[in-house]
């Protein structure tokens, strides 16, 4: 008898655990999606264009409850990974090409106010005396220019584990016809010395790999130097740097642009039709930042 009571409470309290989850469940249903993400967008560097946009974004879609979160890239990838593996909402600043679209599926936040504004390029930015120290140099990185998914193939590689000299050694082995257009008409130099910067992006570190393997091809002692993107246009205006490929125009380095201007050479677009904006993944059931509000 007693067996049948022990049993019965036993039941009756498995039956009330089961009832409280439930209910901690559609209550947490019941949330709205910014309060299942604590109104959080997360966003990389402070002062990147990016985040300059999404400020705009969060001022011309009134969306005051909302707060950008400051990081890197590094560390918004992170936070996607572990959003993604759990298919919990989240909220980040994208832009493209990248290999978070690659490896997750995701999707862009229509924008109908525009504060993203269009697609843009990454141009290729040298000091202004280049051309006259280095001819071959001015010249390569004048010609030089791919496509999204040549640069995804030199992402995917890094991401994947692969040392980055390697990889774009190995990409630019492998296309051989592109690398020569590149090519075309330069005299090679005798270990002549380059310092490229660029900033810790995944696009820049590979275009910027790339582009000091075919340097080194011709005869150059290329140097890398990471910086931020501010000390990257800096250091081509004081002419501590010879070039960088990592200009994100007309938006979101158009602050540094406008600041140096007439202090450096624009050698136009080494990659065209780029986009930044707000990224969620697609199991997120908005479409638009209107959706936010």
């Amino acid at each position: 008898m007693k067996r049948k009571i022990v049993a019965f409470i036993l039941m009756l309290t498995l039956v009330g655990l089961s009832a409280c989850g439930s209910s901690e469940e559609v209550s947490n249903n019941d949330k709205s999606l910014g309060e299942n993400m604590d109104y959080k967008i997360i966003g990389i560097d402070p002062g990147a264009g990016i985040m300059k946009a999404t400020e705009k974004a969060i001022a011309d879609y009134e969306l005051s409850e909302w707060k950008l979160i400051e990081g890197s890239s590094a560390a918004m990838t992170a936070e996607l990974k572990r959003a993604y593996d759990k298919k919990e909402p989240i909220i980040v600043t994208g832009w493209s090409p990248h290999w978070k679209f690659s490896k997750y599926d995701l999707k862009y936040l229509e924008d109908p106010k525009g504060s993203f504004g269009e697609k843009e390029n990454i141009h290729t930015i040298t000091k202004v005396n280049l051309e006259a120290e280095h001819p071959s140099a001015f010249k390569l990185l004048e010609q030089f220019s791919w496509t999204e998914d040549s640069m995804n193939e030199v992402m995917m590689e890094i991401i994947n584990g692969g040392e980055p000299e390697k990889v774009a050694t190995e990409w630019i082995n492998q296309n051989g016809e592109l690398v020569s257009r590149w090519k075309e008409g330069i005299r090679k130099v005798d270990n002549d010395k380059l310092i490229l910067g660029y900033v810790a992006w995944d696009t820049e570190i590979a275009s910027t790999n790339v582009i000091a393997a075919v340097l080194s091809d011709i005869g150059y002692d290329v140097t890398l130097k990471q910086v931020e993107a501010g000390p990257m246009w800096a250091g081509i205006a004081d002419g501590s740097l010879d070039a960088h490929v990592a200009g994100w125009l007309p938006l979101t380095h158009a602050d540094y642009y406008e600041k140096f201007e007439g202090e450096f050479i624009d050698l136009g677009a080494n990659l065209e039709g780029t986009k930044i904006g707000l990224v969620v993944p697609e199991y997120v059931e908005i479409d638009s930042i209107d959706d936010l509000k």
